[in-house]
């Protein structure tokens, strides 16, 4: 054990190792005697309830990797991997390793242990509150990193957000930007987005929305937070000769008023609502309802888990929104119909769910992003940044192919006023 490793990931004192590390190990060797994987220690020890083909994990520093977990259970695991204190096997891959883990999600610690959960969670941090300057802290942690980072790794459409497949084909014929467009079409065609409506876009990503709504005749306001993000949409704006429909504004969702910006005929929000933050949801769902048009259509694009995994996971901070998404929350199906029928007159008129094709694209993603990492590494994307993401890469991919994670589109639609 090193502290030059070990010490950036706020290792626990000595006396707290030996304890916590020691119950961690043993819960932990309890926990894989039932999924078909391995562990694997440097003295050559095995344990788990996968045979010699099962996927393998090895575990280099044993005492590290337990002390992190015992400290910190749900975001221990993703520091020690960051750190290199364990990672999959040669011939073993890291999605297909954590994919049994997520598919027993809901019954892998022993009920005792569940309802103690409280003592070991830990509160969302009150830094990372989505307030109007919280909001653009978060989103630029994590947006602002690069675009070149994400060019790398991302189709040339640049959406990072998932696409969506034919079912009627084969996957491997597929082409990703295929998807992509399949995607956003899917969300035009149900917003009924054409010649001369009028759309809203609340997160901008890199501008293909835009151009694609464009393209058929619609005008665009499109809204981001990061600065990054603005500056290539524009770009590719300009250079696909649509600049003249889409306006690309670094502005707030909470900043936009019917007053002063009209009404839309389409509000369309991709995969933005995870980065509001339950407090903030009535607030985002009201600035839709009320720059809607009567008679319109909003389809939210959301990734969503079950209501009574969001119910028990709603106020715990973890891996994910430490290390990547800052302020995120993932809602539920039931959580999104709740607020928008206490807080607006939007109404749930359709759900188009396709999890397993974000698991694809998370899998295209993560290879994509390994293989370019030569020409990504460089200044503070660093060996541990290039374990962190493909940590991240995976651990969602495994969520998408369990289940236990889903992505929709869902469509509202506000009444006609008589």
């Amino acid at each position: 054990m090193t502290s030059e490793v070990l010490t950036p990931l706020e290792l626990p004192s000595p006396r707290r190792v030996l304890t916590r590390g020691a119950v961690a190990r043993a819960l932990i060797h309890r926990i894989v005697a039932g999924v078909p994987v391995r562990l694997r220690y440097t003295d050559g020890t095995t344990v788990g309830g996968g045979g010699p083909d099962a996927p393998t994990l090895e575990v280099v520093r044993a005492d590290s990797m337990y002390g992190r977990i015992g400290q910190h259970p749900k975001i221990g695991l993703g520091e020690g991997y960051m750190a290199g204190d364990w990672r999959a096997a040669e011939g073993t891959d890291l999605a297909q390793a954590l994919l049994p883990f997520a598919e027993r999600m809901s019954h892998l610690l022993p009920k005792p242990l569940l309802s103690m959960r409280r003592l070991v969670d830990r509160a969302l941090p009150t830094a990372t509150r989505n307030t109007l300057s919280g909001s653009r802290a978060n989103i630029e942690a994590h947006y602002d990193l690069s675009n070149d980072l994400f060019a790398a790794f991302l189709d040339p459409t640049m959406s990072y957000s998932s696409a969506l497949f034919d079912p009627s084909r084969p996957l491997a014929e597929q082409d990703l930007v295929e998807a992509q467009h399949r995607k956003i079409d899917a969300i035009l065609d149900t917003a009924k987005v054409g010649p001369g409506s009028r759309v809203l876009e609340i997160g901008t990503g890199w501008g293909e929305l835009s151009l694609r709504a464009a393209a058929r005749g619609a005008d665009v306001l499109s809204i981001t937070l990061s600065r990054e993000q603005q500056a290539l949409a524009r770009e590719r704006i300009a250079d696909g000769g649509l600049a003249d429909r889409v306006e690309v504004r670094l502005q707030d969702y909470r900043e936009l008023s019917p007053r002063t910006d009209g009404s839309f005929d389409a509000v369309v929000s991709v995969e933005m609502i995870e980065a509001v933050g339950e407090e903030y949801w009535p607030t985002y769902f009201a600035a839709i309802d009320k720059l809607l048009a009567p008679g319109g259509t909003a389809v939210v694009q959301a990734i969503l888990m079950d209501h009574d995994r969001f119910l028990a996971t709603r106020n715990s901070y973890g891996w994910i929104q430490k290390y990547i998404f800052p302020g995120g929350l993932i809602p539920s199906l039931e959580a999104m119909r709740s607020v928008t029928g206490r807080h607006t007159d939007l109404r749930v008129t359709g759900v188009h769910a396709f999890g397993a094709d974000y698991a694809e694209t998370l899998r295209r993603w993560r290879l994509t992003f390994l293989e370019q990492w030569p020409r990504i590494e460089g200044g503070s994307f660093d060996e541990r940044f290039r374990r962190m993401w493909e940590f991240y890469l995976a651990y969602c991919e495994a969520g998408f192919s369990s289940g236990y994670l889903d992505v929709a589109q869902v469509t509202m639609t506000r009444p006609r006023t008589a």
